[in-house]
């Protein structure tokens, strides 16, 4: 791969320009699938993801100190993607009730597709163990869609705060259980999101 190195501590080459970047993000995308595959987080070993890649164990360490530092790293990777999937639906309308819906119909989407890296992200040790702050963002994100109805007076004016946490709060168990239990008689999750949006925001149901 045209990276060199030695133990640690030691000095090594100098990777030429570009190629290191390229191998971060080699690693970071094998251990993106592979927590995808096993959600959890325990599982995963950095020399898996070196004979993913198709790199010594010790190249890994260039890039990340250890097992956690990488997930960390590929656990924030995600949540960016999925917020900015999740913003992009939400530009596609101009009604302060489509946007909210468009963000959490795609968040149940991005989910479906990818319910490994979202059990690490919620369940995993490392989330137990380490403050990660970026998630807040798609928390503030929801909370200024919740606030736009209410300044619009399409949902009772209340706390948006309060509003986005339990709206939160529900697609997130309705999700959630999905992935740990989707053997059950699960109905249609669109169905859910319009109760959770009449319900916990107060907006009228989308027009069938």
């Amino acid at each position: 791969m045209g990276v060199t190195s030695s133990s640690r501590g030691g000095a090594r080459g100098r990777n030429p320009r570009g190629q290191g970047e390229r191998l971060r993000e080699d690693v970071l995308s094998a251990a993106l699938r592979m927590l995808d595959e096993l959600a959890d987080d325990q599982a995963l070993s950095l020399r898996a993801v070196a004979r993913e890649v198709g790199i010594a164990a010790t190249s890994v360490y260039i890039h990340f100190a250890d097992r956690d530092a990488l997930v960390l790293a590929a656990l924030e990777r995600f949540h960016g993607d999925m917020v900015g999937a999740v913003d992009q639906a939400e530009a596609g309308f101009d009604d302060p009730v489509a946007r909210l819906r468009a963000r959490v119909l795609t968040l149940a989407a991005w989910v479906r597709q990818r319910p490994g890296l979202y059990k690490v992200l919620h369940e995993s040790t490392l989330n137990q163990r380490m403050a990660m702050s970026f998630k807040q963002e798609l928390g503030r994100g929801t909370t200024a869609a919740v606030q736009r109805c209410m300044d619009a007076g399409l949902a009772p004016a209340d706390d948006a705060a309060t509003v986005s946490l339990d709206l939160r709060a529900a697609v997130h168990g309705a999700v959630s259980m999905r992935v740990n239990q989707p053997g059950l008689p699960w109905p249609p999750l669109e169905e859910q999101v319009e109760r959770f949006l009449a319900k916990l925001v107060g907006v009228r149901p989308a027009t069938p």
